[in-house]
């Protein structure tokens, strides 16, 4: 765990990481994410737009704020300045109006991802086994479906290819209706890195990568939650 990060945490009495540092401390760990910057103004944003390339997404970063596209803190396929200043200054209104206790570390920016199959890879903890990961159809409709399978860390590779297997969804990873099959072996990795990560990090009590976008070759983890165990900002 990047100590910078858990200190801010300790710091700020919160457990809930933002999209910014859940996914800087998952990229240190060599998982794949689309990478996302702060910024604190709309100047830093269109910066941070220019130097990534068009087009963008901005997405509110709040410790406070757990469903971004609820209440509008999420704008996406900004393609140039001018949309990016409108869409934070958007952004912050409807964060004041909806959530105005929230504390605003400012707006992740982040490079629009090419589509692909959505995935969820996860972590919570359960009371007699402790970490168990998580895999499944992802985005929005992960809650809806609920085909998720179950592995308890430290996973071994033949735990990682059984759980995807296990899905009634798995013919979609497979190619469906004529579209190119998904890298399983490239999520195979990442629920491997991922049960690598938890179980050398025991302060993390919650983590969620969803959606987890499968390509044809790749796999790429668009949106990032980490949840710390209380006694870790103590």
């Amino acid at each position: 765990m990047d100590k910078a990060i858990l200190e801010r945490a300790r710091q700020e009495n919160r457990t809930l990481l933002t999209e910014v540092e859940s996914k800087q401390v998952l990229e240190n760990a060599g998982i794949s994410i689309v990478k996302a910057k702060l910024a604190t103004s709309a100047t830093e944003a269109v910066a941070i737009s220019k130097a990534m390339g068009f087009p963008v997404v901005l997405k509110i970063a709040s410790p406070d704020i757990v469903h971004k596209s609820d209440i509008g803190g999420v704008k996406v396929g900004l393609q140039n300045a001018t949309q990016v200043k409108k869409a934070y200054s958007e952004i912050m209104a409807v964060v004041k109006e909806k959530e105005p206790k929230a504390k605003i570390h400012g707006v992740s920016v982040q490079p629009m991802a090419k589509p692909g199959v959505e995935v969820i890879i996860g972590m919570t903890k359960d009371a007699q086994f402790g970490p168990v990961i998580m895999f499944g159809l992802g985005g929005i409709l992960v809650e809806i479906l609920k085909d998720v399978s179950f592995r308890i860390v430290p996973l071994e590779k033949k735990d990682a290819r059984e759980m995807i297997r296990d899905i009634k969804g798995y013919p979609v990873l497979e190619g469906y209706r004529g579209q190119p099959p998904s890298d399983v072996a490239a999520l195979e990795d990442m629920i491997m890195k991922v049960s690598a990560f938890v179980e050398k990090n025991p302060e993390i009590k919650e983590l969620d990568l969803n959606p987890v976008f499968a390509y044809n070759k790749g796999a790429v983890a668009v949106d990032a939650r980490v949840v710390l165990e209380p006694d870790a900002i103590k």
